[in-house]
């Protein structure tokens, strides 16, 4: 099966004028592949910060990461990039796509910046957007999508690196109710088929999706429970 995540004893500590701010206080977790995570939390839990730091965007102020069995807590910022590139994929609350751009081009942009050569990026991107029921809706520019559609748009430019882990932030956090329950399907197909998959949200409906619901409060976790219906993880 393999681990794709392994935290042990990550503090995170952030210094505001005089003020010591405790983050993250001593989180070790392991998500093993093909499993659904949930992270729940209020504002200031921390579930935030540990995003921020299992998406290679902040460094643990103390404390191991592994991502996908390569350590990463020491790396430069161009090593990051690169890790970021290759290992991860990342779905917004707010899409982040290019509004005059196409679906397509969108999907594509990781794969210019990993350097894939043109048709292989091409075919990479039409393969996702297929994926997420959006292969005609390819030459639309992002602009001219719902919401829902984009952040379909969204998934299929995270799928499109073959990423080891998709990050989602508030990933139905801009969509109503309808349009959630659509992106949560297209979410558990992609476990379904072996994807791994971290999702932070605030909405006990959402994370009941997942496989595993990991509450944060003040720094630390009180809650890591597996849901009674979720699939096991592909071997």
């Amino acid at each position: 099966m393999g681990e794709v995540v392994r935290v042990q004893d990550i503090t995170k500590v952030y210094h505001m004028g005089e003020e010591t701010v405790h983050a993250l206080s001593g989180v070790s977790l392991t998500v093993s592949r093909g499993e659904f995570v949930a992270i729940m939390g209020s504002s200031g839990s921390g579930k935030s910060t540990c995003m921020h730091i299992l998406g290679c965007l902040d460094r643990p102020t103390s404390g191991s990461y592994a991502l996908d069995g390569v350590a990463v807590e020491g790396m430069a910022k161009n090593e990051l990039a690169e890790i970021r590139n290759k290992k991860l994929g990342f779905v917004f609350q707010g899409f982040n796509l290019l509004s005059r751009t196409s679906a397509l081009e969108n999907v594509e942009l990781p794969l210019v910046y990993g350097r894939v050569p043109a048709a292989e990026r091409r075919k990479r991107a039409m393969e996702a957007l297929g994926m997420v029921g959006l292969a005609d809706r390819a030459t639309h520019l992002s602009n001219q999508l719902s919401g829902g559609q984009q952040q379909r748009v969204a998934i299929a430019r995270a799928l499109a690196g073959n990423p080891a882990l998709i990050l989602a932030d508030e990933p139905t956090g801009n969509l109503d109710s309808h349009m959630s329950e659509e992106i949560m399907d297209i979410f558990g197909r992609l476990n379904q088929q072996g994807g791994t998959i971290i999702m932070v949200t605030h909405e006990p409906d959402i994370a009941a999706h997942a496989g595993r619901r990991i509450t944060f409060k003040d720094g630390v976790i009180i809650d890591d429970t597996a849901g009674a219906s979720a699939p096991a993880p592909e071997a």
